[in-house]
Order: structure tokens, then sequence, then C-alpha cells
């Protein structure tokens, strides 16, 4: 990544684990990082935003560079509960539709790099994907993703460059979903997931971060952008990466049936295929460090971060 001039970069949720990692590499860059909290702010560093009332200081975002939004609910919870899922949604609705009111108030917007899913693409089979495709279907997550590349509109019309992060599972033994399953193959309870045959896009902690600061700092990037490495594996091909680099055989096969039982208004993105290409980050030049599913497992595995 070349180097680029400081910048004001305003992160919201950058208490979670994918906000303290960027955070930590955006100061290491030398960019000046303020933090969005809902707490009281405990010193210069940090401001105290509620977004459920719409309430963040316009004087900050007026300020900054780079607007970074990776706030919303947990995914983790129970995916039979229709209370989790109104949260999932309107957590993610709320903290955008805030943070891109103001910058369209603002009198020089700055660029807004928003969090969202691959999973807006929906279930596509067997095609190959890129960020011209189109999104299809009304799995949970496809409908969630929508409404949250929707609530940007008000810093799109604004003429701000707006970045929406279309991104994968991050893969790393710290964080889900890589923390249940290296348990779970470890325990020689792993395998394939219907029929197996299934895309399943994903991405390495590094390159997440890595891509989200070439993105803060690259101002000719906007619009949608996949986190996604560059080779998607089929579940099959995952079980088997996986079940290798854990030295244990991978031996079982869960129905399709069983997976929508279990996983309830989850299962399209369980068994749906996404064969999905960063095109984006590729066409602006970025190189990944791990493109392909041996190499994505092979870092989140890793005991130090690379």
């Amino acid at each position: 990544m070349a180097d680029s001039p400081a910048l004001t970069v305003v992160v919201a949720g950058a208490s979670g684990f994918l906000g303290t990692h960027l955070c930590t590499r955006l100061k290491g860059r030398g960019h000046r990082v303020l933090r969005l909290v809902r707490r009281p702010a405990n010193g210069p560093e940090e401001s105290t935003w509620d977004p459920e009332a719409g309430v963040v200081d316009t004087a900050l975002i007026g300020a900054a560079d780079v607007v970074v939004n990776l706030a919303g609910a947990p995914l983790l919870g129970n995916v039979h509960s229709k209370r989790w899922a109104h949260e999932v949604l309107r957590s993610r609705v709320a903290t955008t539709t805030t943070l891109a009111t103001t910058v369209a108030a603002v009198a020089t917007p700055p660029a807004l790099l928003n969090a969202s899913g691959v999973s807006w693409y929906g279930d596509h089979g067997p095609a190959t994907l890129t960020e011209a495709s189109d999104t299809r279907g009304h799995a949970l997550l496809t409908r969630v993703a929508r409404e949250w590349e929707a609530a940007t509109a008000p810093a799109v019309a604004a003429g701000a460059r707006v970045v929406l992060l279309r991104t994968a599972p991050v893969q790393d033994r710290r964080h889900p979903p890589l923390r249940q399953q290296r348990l779970q193959f470890a325990l020689g309870a792993g395998g394939r997931l219907g029929s197996g045959r299934q895309h399943m896009p994903l991405i390495s902690l590094r390159d997440w971060v890595s891509a989200t600061v070439f993105l803060a700092e690259h101002a000719e990037a906007s619009g949608p952008v996949n986190l996604c490495a560059p080779r998607p594996p089929t579940n099959a091909e995952f079980t088997r990466a996986l079940a290798g680099l854990v030295h244990r055989p991978a031996l079982f096969a869960v129905p399709a049936p069983a997976v929508r039982l279990a996983a309830g208004p989850m299962a399209d993105e369980v068994l749906g295929s996404m064969d999905l290409r960063p095109q984006a980050l590729l066409d602006l030049g970025y190189e990944f460090a791990d493109p392909d599913v041996t190499a994505v497992l092979a870092s989140g595995l890793a005991e130090r971060d690379a």
C-alpha cells in the first residue's frame, strides 16, 4: 500500500473485533482515529453518540476526512427469535441513517465507508458474481443488507464518497465463525453442509483490515466493494481445507433438511451459493495476502497475527 497523507478517521463500532484491529492499523499508518462510543467519552479520542436518537457530534463529522461505520448488533444469537432478527436490522439501519444524514448535512462531506455483507447478493447458484451482479431472494441477511445499504442514500445524494463494504465472513481463530468451527473440526465432528457444492465467500482478518485501510486512503474508491478472497471455495473444499489444517478427518455430512431445521431463517445463508469475486478491489490494484481457502484458513488459525 502506497503512503497516504495523514487522515482524520471517525470510527463507529471501534470496540468490536474488526473495529479494534482496524483502528490499530490506521493509527500505525499515521492517521488520527476518533472513536464513537455510546458511553461517556473518555478522553479527546472518543466522542459520545446515540444513533437510535440520531445524535452525533456534527462538528466532529464535518472535520473528518473519512467516517467508517462498523456498528451493529452481533449476528450471533437465537436465530429462531424474531426479536433478534429485528435488532440485527434495526441497529444497522439506525447507525447508518444517523451517520449518512450527518455526512450529508456538513459543508464538506467526508467519505463514508459503511459496513455491509456479501449476503446482499443472495443465492446465485454456480454463477460467477462481481459488484455488478444483482440481489436475489428474501433470506434474512439479504433483506438486512438491502436496507442497510439503502440507508446510506443521503450521503450519496450529497455527493460524498460512499463505499459499501460488502464483507464476507472473516476467518480468525478468535472470532466467529472460525472460533467455533476450529473446535468442531478439531474434535473430528466437522463435515460438509448439504450438497457441499455451494460457494462460500470468505476473507482473512489481515486482508479485511488491509483492504479497508486501502479503501479509506484511496480517493477514487466508491460504491460497492466485495471484501472476499479472489477464489471462494465450495463448502466441500472449505471442509477439506479446515480438516487438513487441524489434522483431523471430516467424515460427517449434514443433510440440507437438518441444516434448515437447525438454522431456521439463517439456513439460506448456509446453503445458498455465491461464487463471488472482489473485482472492485482488484481493479483498484489491491493485492491479496490470502487469495484462496487454504491461505485464508492458515492465516486465521495462526497463533500470531501476520
